[in-house]
């Protein structure tokens, strides 16, 4: 069977590393927080070129910790797009903000830069831009956009561990930028855990002390802080993972421009890549009108794509009272995108195997 993502199959490479580092951290008695944390925090910094890193408990705790860094006011409004991971939106009404939707691009499904200027009204406060897929947005212009109404700039990278920008590695271009390394991301551990990364020194300390109940260095709570905190067998773990990043990334990328080049004479619309972007292809997502229909026949074949996301959040029941805006692009990309499968543990017979199987639902559609 092929599955759309197999954290099993990348972990596995490094079996005997990975287990050896259970033994190691094990008799270390440092447990939580400790070498391996600290080790990772500036490890990933350095990767991102970014001053300052800090290892939280998950993604969304990381967007929530940098919106309530920013001490705004209960109803303020931040600006992103519905068609994400709902985590995005989670962490942003969980800081005691609204989100406030705007549509996506048809050509890369990341937030139409286009919208952004007019959509900023007094209240908006931040702009979370989503890296989505694994290639970066167009940010120098939405920075600029930012700058100039002098708001708040997050990234969430979560799916773009190593994407690049015009060269520059993503999670630095914002005030923030926040990380997620669930098992199937491109950097992944064992389980969650999230990461933020900020230029910012008054950030920083701040959000040190958000991640641990505000605790000062006496763990007196100078804040209302949460316990989001990175345990040392997951950071030891991203430690090794790390290191195979930019190849494992790369290997992502054949597989893309193996999967772009056998279907090239198909009826669907395979990923764009940017010029200003360096894709990472977390995911390889194609468009199609009868997207049900191939689904269904790759997974009578053994073969389970996935769908990414097939409900945005404006359209559920928790956040449905946030749409405001007209979303006609999110609304209706839903209904045409397949993510194919996609990892760096993908052997290329079950790539191979993935086309034969696609071309073969287009044959018998002709």
């Amino acid at each position: 069977m092929i599955y759309a993502a197999n954290p099993k199959s990348v972990f596995l490479k490094n079996k005997l590393e990975i287990k050896k580092l259970f033994e190691n951290v094990l008799d270390s008695g440092s447990y939580i927080l400790g070498e391996e944390v600290k080790k990772f925090e500036n490890n990933f910094a350095k990767y991102c070129n970014v001053k300052h890193g800090v290892a939280v408990g998950n993604a969304t705790d990381a967007i929530e910790i940098c919106l309530r860094a920013l001490e705004l006011k209960k109803g303020d409004k931040v600006l992103t797009v519905s068609h994400t991971a709902v985590a995005t939106i989670s962490a942003i009404v969980s800081a005691g903000l609204s989100p406030k939707f705007i549509d996506i691009s048809e050509i890369d499904f990341n937030m139409d830069i286009n919208l952004v200027e007019k959509n900023i009204t007094k209240d908006v406060k931040a702009i979370i831009l989503v890296h989505l897929y694994g290639q970066s947005c167009d940010i120098s212009k939405i920075k600029k956009i930012a700058k100039r109404k002098s708001i708040t700039l997050i990234e969430d990278c979560s799916q773009a561990h190593g994407a690049m920008y015009k060269n520059k590695i993503v999670g630095g271009f914002g005030d923030f930028g926040v990380f997620s390394f669930y098992p199937t991301k491109n950097l992944a551990t064992l389980g969650d855990a999230g990461f933020i990364t900020t230029n910012n020194d008054k950030f920083f300390r701040k959000i040190l002390k958000l991640r641990e109940y505000g605790w000062n260095k006496e763990r007196i709570s100078e804040l209302h802080g949460k316990n989001s905190r990175m345990d040392e067998i997951h950071a030891a773990i991203l430690n090794i993972q790390l290191k195979n990043l930019d190849k494992n990334n790369d290997i992502r990328r054949k597989i893309a421009n193996y999967y772009n080049e056998s279907f090239k004479s198909i009826d669907m619309v395979t990923p764009t890549n940017n010029s200003f972007s360096k894709h990472v292809y977390h995911q390889y997502v194609i468009q199609l009108e009868n997207r049900d229909e191939l689904k269904i026949f790759l997974e009578k074949n053994k073969i389970y794509p996935g769908i990414h996301y097939q409900t945005p959040a404006h359209q559920m029941k928790a956040y449905k009272k946030f749409y405001k805006n007209k979303l006609p692009v999110t609304n209706s990309m839903k209904k045409r995108i397949l993510s194919l499968p996609i990892h760096s543990g993908l052997k290329k017979k079950d790539a191979e195997l993935v086309i034969k199987n696609v071309k073969k639902f287009f044959n018998k559609k002709r």
